[in-house]
């Protein structure tokens, strides 16, 4: 799985706010997780799931028509569910290449 500049800047920031989420509640003896350390897992398991079958039922991936293939010019590019029923809801826009089994990260957003 390759990532571009963007979902890959966006990965490390929502990494960032988690760790620095983690620290400052086992700072304050807090157990229940923050907003950020579960948007941060919830990112992790989308990913993982698409590395290994992007046609899953649960990420309820379907076609995107407004964002272009920076790959392949021409092609599908397509949105994976992070999120779903919740405000702002998180998305992972994905596209097939460069090679046919190698899947292209385009976006890590929450839901335009």
């Amino acid at each position: 799985m390759k990532l571009t500049p963007s979902a890959k800047n966006t990965h490390a920031n929502l990494k960032k706010a988690a760790k620095e989420a983690n620290e400052s509640r086992a700072a304050a003896v807090k157990t229940a997780s923050s907003n950020q350390e579960g948007l941060f897992e919830q990112v992790q398991k989308c990913l993982k799931y698409l590395a290994e079958d992007p046609r899953r039922p649960g990420l309820q991936t379907h076609e995107y028509d407004a964002i272009s293939n920076p790959v392949r010019s021409g092609e599908k590019v397509f949105e994976a569910y992070v999120q779903n029923r919740t405000p702002g809801a998180y998305r992972v826009f994905w596209c097939y290449g460069p090679d046919d089994t190698q899947l292209t990260i385009i976006a890590i957003t929450p839901h335009p």
